[in-house]
């Protein structure tokens, strides 16, 4: 009996060892577990068809396909790379002309900053089928709404290419590397306001607007660039760190016929963002959307396109900050839709031409998400929010005059929309943590399911022999009462009976959220593999995120990193009273802003975690980024104890614990810097520690092999220190 019962134990032991193979960083790094997309999904605008950027490996080509919305069949493919030999390194992106026969294609870019990048365009006739090389490694490329001139940017200047003439016209001669940039914007505004073209044209075409950066007196950041080279270069940037000089923006309107130039006076600002410019569908009237240097107050601006003209037709101030809106769409009419937490949710609202309100078309406790668009015909507006609880997302449609709402997406998770020209169908792309993204055609009318378009069964298919455990969600409350969404990740073969470890990992940042109910990231897999290897996971979206209303997310203002730390810990302690944690093996990890975080949580929480792992931290404020800081901080010359309290790097002296430290000397965004100056304070301190540095890797640290080295790093570090 003793020696049946062994034997059946070791079977079930083999089985299980069987059952659930190990899932490695070098899988989760190198694409095994990533789901299938719609690569450069486009909805037309002048057809009831979208088209698709399909790719064939077997000839080594790419395709831009065309489809119709109404029966989900390939109409045509409009080009394929494999004739034309000028394709050959293949399609990066694509854009149409406003009447939709012409398409300008962006091939061998050249990535700048986060957003920005560089590349050679080429023009397709949709007609005459010819092929022309019209720019090269210029930014932003964009039709004129007649479709008969590109205007794009070169080395900081504008310049408008005449399709028909091919001839190049100079818009503006003053610019110059680390001192003055035409239309596009300079690496603060790229980051925190995350725009790079800021050009437009008027409905006519025949004026562009475009705002001038003067970053002469910026202060300026560089880095070694090492490579393989005898001697590393320097490249040098301007980087306004909190509380120092901006560059000064000012709003320009160039006459193509005139070929002449007019500054806007924009108001009487002294130090101010021109966070949004777009042309409304009046030719002569331009909006311009003009924040404080504080971001508490927010002007939309309409200019006069012939005089200049400017005056402020919609103002608004928080005691915060006020988020700047990209859903700002203007009707027929000129009135306009414009998103807003003025309720303290995030809504939408109608105003007239003259900034007049006229209804609100949301309400409720809940945030609208995004904005899909407006049907003219039957006044509806279609959008995404959170009604149905701050982890999931759902489409919906309304009424302009508030009315008439109706759920559009079917299953629970996150739904999210692009719809056809005409607003009878949408594509919706829908995931939960248990089913990997799918693209279904759904009927606007009712959201009803016409047809299924990408599934990834496979996918699912190929999970099974992990036998993966599920990411349970729950609300997590501290013993101060605050209500926290959560989700944790168990051993598959846990036993209540058993003591384990938790990982805990997180975000933090304001508006921010890591607790949603949808597919597993890369990050996700990593958190599976760990707890293969007998961790639980746990995240916790602390005070400060996003998706509950405007006090949950703004409660930090001032003091950020203060209530953040503090819910992480308590947190912590509330995980660790659980029957099942060894409260004495608890750490936690975070990148960038998460980075940050995990920092000043071992230092204050010295005796809830035993080890952190910050990648890409923030160590000070100061050394971080003006738009970004002062939106939640205000300056350090007005709130210097603010940022002192809570950067990490003032909290050195606390350390008990395992901390392992990562960063990039190419980190354009939070500079290596921040990591360099916490090693020195943690050596002074007598801390003992480990970091790592990864040469000419920037904020993602990524490229070739760094990402499986990296993780395999951290991996390693939480086996032996956990």
């Amino acid at each position: 009996m003793k020696f049946t019962k062994i034997i059946t134990l070791f079977l079930l032991a083999t089985f299980s060892v069987v059952a659930q193979q190990k899932i490695t960083v070098e899988e989760i790094y190198t694409g095994a577990f990533r789901a299938k997309g719609m690569d450069e999904l486009q909805s037309m605008k002048n057809t009831n068809q979208y088209t698709v950027l399909n790719a064939d490996r077997a000839t080594k080509s790419q395709q831009i396909d065309l489809y119709d919305f109404a029966t989900l069949k390939k109409v045509s493919t409009l080009i394929d790379t494999k004739n034309f030999t000028e394709l050959a390194d293949g399609i990066d992106s694509y854009t149409f002309s406003k009447d939709e026969k012409q398409v300008l294609i962006a091939n061998n870019s050249n990535q700048i900053f986060r957003h920005s990048f560089t590349a050679d365009y080429f023009l397709y006739n949709l007609s005459t089928k010819v092929l022309t090389k019209v720019l090269e490694q210029v930014q932003e490329p964009t039709f004129s709404p007649d479709g008969t001139k590109i205007a794009f940017a070169k080395e900081n200047n504008l310049f408008i290419y005449e399709v028909n003439s091919k001839k190049t016209i100079q818009v503006t001669s003053d610019g110059k590397k680390n001192a003055i940039i035409n239309g596009i914007t300079d690496w603060v505004y790229e980051e925190e306001f995350a725009f790079v073209r800021a050009f437009d044209w008027s409905a006519d075409s025949k004026k562009l607007a475009f705002i001038r950066f003067d970053e002469s007196q910026v202060p300026e950041f560089s880095m070694n660039v090492f490579q393989k080279d005898l001697y590393p270069s320097v490249e040098t940037f301007k980087y306004p760190k909190a509380g120092e000089k901006n560059a000064e923006v000012s709003l320009h309107i160039y006459n193509v016929s005139s070929n002449a130039s007019k500054k806007i006076n924009l108001g009487n600002y002294s130090d101010f963002y021109i966070a949004r410019m777009k042309w409304t569908n009046d030719a002569n009237v331009l909006s311009a959307q003009v924040l404080n240097r504080h971001q508490d107050n927010l002007d939309l601006i309409f200019v006069d396109g012939n005089s200049g003209a400017a005056k402020v037709v919609l103002n608004e101030k928080d005691k915060a900050y006020v988020d700047v809106t990209d859903n700002l769409t203007f009707l027929k009419d000129n009135s306009f839709i414009w998103t807003s937490e003025k309720d303290g949710f995030n809504h939408i609202y109608l105003y007239d031409k003259t900034g007049k309100l006229k209804n609100q078309v949301t309400k409720g406790n809940w945030e609208v998400t995004s904005y899909y668009g407006f049907d003219e015909k039957t006044k509806t507006i279609f959008y995404q929010s959170v009604e149905n609880g701050s982890i999931l997302r759902d489409v919906y449609k309304i009424s302009l005059d508030g009315k008439k709402k109706v759920k559009l997406s079917q299953q629970v998770g996150t739904n999210s929309a692009t719809f056809s020209p005409d607003f009878t169908y949408f594509i919706n792309t829908y995931s939960s943590v248990t089913v990997p993204t799918t693209y279904t055609l759904n009927s606007s009318k009712d959201g009803k399911q016409a047809q299924s378009i990408v599934e990834n069964t496979a996918l699912l298919d190929k999970l099974k022999k992990y036998d993966l455990p599920t990411k349970e969600f729950f609300e997590l409350t501290t013993e101060k009462g605050h209500k926290l969404n959560a989700w944790i990740i168990k051993p598959k073969d846990f036993d209540a009976s058993k003591k384990y470890p938790v990982f805990m990992t997180q975000y933090s940042g304001p508006g921010s959220q890591e607790v949603a109910n949808n597919w597993l990231d890369t990050n996700d897999m990593w958190f599976m593999m760990l707890s293969q290897q007998g961790y639980i996971i746990a995240c916790v979206d602390g005070r400060g995120t996003g998706y509950k209303g405007a006090d949950f997310k703004k409660c930090t203002q001032k003091e950020l990193g203060k209530f953040e730390v503090e819910d992480q810990i308590d947190a912590a302690k509330v995980i660790g009273n659980y029957a099942y944690v060894d409260k004495s093996r608890i750490g936690i990890f975070g990148w960038s802003y998460g980075g940050f975080m995990s920092s000043n949580c071992l230092f204050k929480g010295a005796d809830v975690f035993k080890m952190a792992i910050a990648v890409a931290p923030v160590t000070n404020w100061r050394f971080y980024d003006s738009i970004y800081t002062e939106r939640y901080m205000q300056t350090p010359q007005e709130n210097a104890s603010g940022y002192d309290d809570n950067s990490p790097i003032n909290h050195v002296s606390k350390l008990k614990g395992n901390f392992l430290l990562i960063h990039g000397t190419a980190d354009d965004n939070v500079h290596v810097q921040n990591s360099m100056q916490m090693i020195e304070a943690l050596v002074q301190a007598n801390k003992q520690f480990d970091w790592a540095i990864y040469p000419d890797k920037n904020h993602g640290i990524y490229g070739g092999k760094t990402r499986i080295q990296l993780f395999n790093k951290m991996t390693n570090y939480i086996k032996e220190k956990l």
